[in-house]
């Protein structure tokens, strides 16, 4: 771990990840992620500013994706955040293993009668050997480069949104027992959001902006044709135009991009070659997780052969 004395890298002595916006965007089609310029360009300028991406969008649209093939590309370690309602310092930071500690303790009064001075205790038990790291103190810690992906980070309370604050403000922790532990390198920071709740200004101000929507028709036909093995032109052109429809219509979720691709891998294990209006309708459970927007697809949905 890195104390005070030695500082994280900083913006004009850090080596960039990436030459430029088209080397992120030809590296991440190389890790099957079709992404445009404007993921590129965020993605690029959030390395050389060393600034985390906050992405928000629909569920289902590559947000946690997109942090992982970043990884992939680089070759940097991911370390995930899983962030959900109750998720505290202790999950995301860091802990004490109590029960170490107390062996450790037990050990040390069963070896002597002597009375131990707490002082000296106390230094021994509050060391990095009983420290538990999570995700957030692993990531700054770590030697090697890191992509830190904190998902869902709509999910959380208040109070740990502003710990992930101050620990992206200045990539350092404070640990009363041992002080205050800096990165040994900055990490590249992804940060998703389904827009359940309306994230603070302070976190917002401190990321980079990026939105990822739905993709266009187009864009989507490309994600099916690299995302399945073995589909022809005309059944993925099919399954993005009959996805895209589905989507204007007003239901309570609509299919998302991973959904699109169990449907287009669903077709080729029917071998079906063509989709017509009552295979589109049976097959509709795998695109739509709700009985009222199946039945509402079903009723308004037309194909065109």
């Amino acid at each position: 771990m890195t104390t005070t004395d030695e500082r994280p890298t900083t913006p004009f002595d850090a080596e960039p990840r990436f030459e430029s916006v088209q080397q992120v965007r030809d590296a991440l089609r190389d890790a099957q992620y079709l992404a445009d310029d404007g993921i590129a360009g965020v993605a690029y300028l959030a390395d050389r500013l060393q600034k985390p991406i906050l992405v928000e969008g629909p569920a289902g649209t590559g947000k946690t994706q997109l942090a992982k093939s970043v990884a992939e590309i680089t070759g940097a370690k991911l370390i995930r955040l899983q962030c959900y309602e109750g998720l505290d310092e202790s999950k995301a930071l860091y802990e004490w293993n109590y029960k170490k500690q107390l062996l450790r303790i037990q050990t040390e009064r069963g070896e002597t009668e002597e009375a131990h001075d707490w002082t000296d205790v106390r230094e021994d038990i509050f060391s990095d050997e009983f420290l538990l790291t999570r995700p957030l103190l692993e990531a700054i810690t770590a030697d090697e480069p890191v992509v830190l992906l904190i998902d869902e980070v709509d999910r959380v309370e208040v109070e740990t949104e502003a710990l992930l604050l101050e620990i992206l403000s200045d990539y350092q922790v404070s640990i009363p027992e041992l002080g205050t532990i800096e990165a040994k390198q900055i990490p590249l920071v992804f940060l998703t959001s389904n827009n359940t709740r309306e994230l603070s200004e302070a976190l917002k101000r401190r990321c980079l902006y990026l939105h990822v929507d739905y993709p266009q028709l187009e864009r989507e036909k490309e994600i099916v044709l690299a995302k399945t093995p073995g589909i022809t032109d005309n059944l993925a052109d099919q399954v993005a135009r009959v996805v895209r429809s589905i989507r204007q219509l007003d239901l309570k979720k609509s299919p998302s991009v991973s959904e699109t691709l169990d449907w287009a891998r669903t077709l080729m294990l029917l071998n079906i070659e063509t989709i017509d209006e009552q295979t589109a309708k049976d097959t509709l459970n795998i695109l739509l997780k709700y009985q009222t927007d199946i039945a509402k697809a079903a009723k308004e949905l037309t194909v065109d052969e």
